[in-house]
């Protein structure tokens, strides 16, 4: 998709942080990532599930000032002229990877594009900072955001069946790296 041009990226500043979360919107669930490792390589299928659900995530309460103008974190906000549509937020990890905190897309800007955008806008700091890729991690029952980071080019590179053990509803954590 080309940027449309009442759409624009930008980095967080003092003035949007009262935005910053207006992106947060309900996601559905439509089943679960079964993964599976052999050979040193993670492979997955999708368990689909005949009712889905919706679930969101909480809005993030963070002291946003200490995202703007770091070296070492970053949150770019998408706007369609002056909604916030869509934020991606990361900070630089010990691994030398450009962690992904979050990255959420206003629903029905969903499926335009966008989501790749705000990935690219990921990308670019991430080179910008002279790092290996991009990595984040998600639950295993968010298939759609899965879907997404394949797209996107990320690997399943690794799970962990203990990190959620506080959530009954997610049986594990899916970890996801883009390596430039």
């Amino acid at each position: 998709m080309e940027e449309a041009p009442n759409i624009s990226i930008k980095p967080l500043d003092e003035y949007s942080i009262s935005v910053v979360n207006e992106a947060n919107n309900p996601f559905p669930v439509i089943g679960k990532i079964i993964p599976s490792f052999c050979d040193r390589v993670w492979t997955y299928e999708e368990q689909l599930y005949e009712k889905s659900h919706e679930t969101s995530f909480p809005d993030d309460s963070l002291d946003w000032y200490a995202y703007i103008n770091r070296e070492d974190k970053q949150v770019f906000l998408a706007f369609d002229e002056t909604t916030c549509i869509g934020q991606i937020r990361m900070v630089k990890d010990w691994t030398r990877f450009a962690y992904i905190e979050n990255i959420a897309v206003r629903a029905s800007y969903r499926n335009s594009g966008l989501g790749h955008l705000l990935m690219e806008a990921a990308e670019t700091w991430a080179k910008e900072q002279s790092l290996l890729g991009l990595s984040l991690e998600a639950q295993n029952d968010n298939v759609i955001a899965c879907r997404f980071y394949a797209k996107e080019g990320f690997a399943l590179g690794g799970v962990d069946t203990l990190k959620q053990t506080g959530n009954p509803n997610i049986d594990m954590t899916l970890y996801w790296y883009k390596i430039f």
